[in-house]
């Protein structure tokens, strides 16, 4: 049993038995979500834990957007990707006419040791050389309450991590009627982000030029368009509900029962 087509693909390349190979998805409590919605433009999330945030603030989903805030929650691990956020982010910025809202990027993260220490100055002496002192900022251990009024502006989409089997954050805030922009590989691109009756879910990327276009996208949207993806999302996150998830898991092991209770 494996939880993505990506993980499937690798296993039945191993073990070539595609017929025993079943894939079944991660349950998401999308139901809880449905009613959940996160204030804030574009939100890097790099394998954060979605409980572990907390939030409690409730918010419609057509909430007026006031300046663009993008939040980047990891932690300060080479593998997170921050450096590419920071010039994604400059070069959107560059790119933006004279006349729309400037928007903000905000890391909220932790540092596990001295190497993330270091890493974290380096990425602020880059902001320095980015000229983004007025559009950036970091909150190195921020509370939830801090990171709560921290998001309490704009819209939301997402950005996700490379490679991941599944991507469940990305299905989170999905159903939660976040717009995810999301790495063009593995769980994101071969089952969360796709098209729902021919429309878009959110977006998906790989490299700086790619989520450079992506972020213009989001902060550009207008809010009917927003509001459309949302709800699409959030309809497409329910193939991964936990009641999916319990059908799929019966109908997986049933042929398995079946058999020793013959036997």
């Amino acid at each position: 049993m494996v939880n993505s087509s990506w993980a499937k693909s690798h296993i039945d390349c191993l073990w070539k038995i595609p017929p025993l190979t079943k894939r079944v998805y991660p349950p998401c409590d999308t139901s809880s979500l449905q009613p959940i919605i996160f204030n804030f433009d574009v939100l890097f999330l790099y394998k954060t834990n979605f409980r572990e945030l907390s939030f409690t603030r409730m918010l419609p989903l057509g909430k007026p957007v006031r300046s663009p805030v993008i939040i980047s929650v990891a932690q300060f691990r080479p593998e997170k990707a921050h450096s590419l956020q920071l010039e994604a982010f400059a070069q959107s910025v560059g790119i933006l006419d004279q006349d729309m809202p400037r928007p903000k990027l905000q890391f909220v993260g932790s540092c596990r040791n001295k190497q993330d220490e270091e890493r974290l100055q380096k990425l602020k002496e880059r902001r320095r050389e980015l000229n983004l002192d007025n559009f950036e900022e970091f909150r190195r251990d921020a509370a939830n309450r801090e990171y709560q009024r921290s998001s309490e502006r704009g819209n939301k989409k997402v950005l996700d991590q490379s490679n991941q089997h599944f991507g469940i954050s990305v299905v989170e805030y999905m159903a939660s009627g976040v717009v995810p922009i999301a790495h063009n590989s593995a769980g994101p691109k071969m089952d969360i982000i796709l098209n729902e009756c021919g429309r878009k879910t959110g977006f998906l990327a790989s490299n700086k030029v790619e989520y450079t276009e992506a972020i213009l996208k989001v902060i550009k949207m207008a809010e009917a368009e927003r509001l459309a993806i949302a709800a699409v999302a959030r309809k497409h996150a329910q193939r991964f509900s936990e009641q999916k998830f319990l059908e799929d898991f019966k109908a997986a092991v049933q042929p398995i029962l079946a058999t020793k209770s013959s036997s």
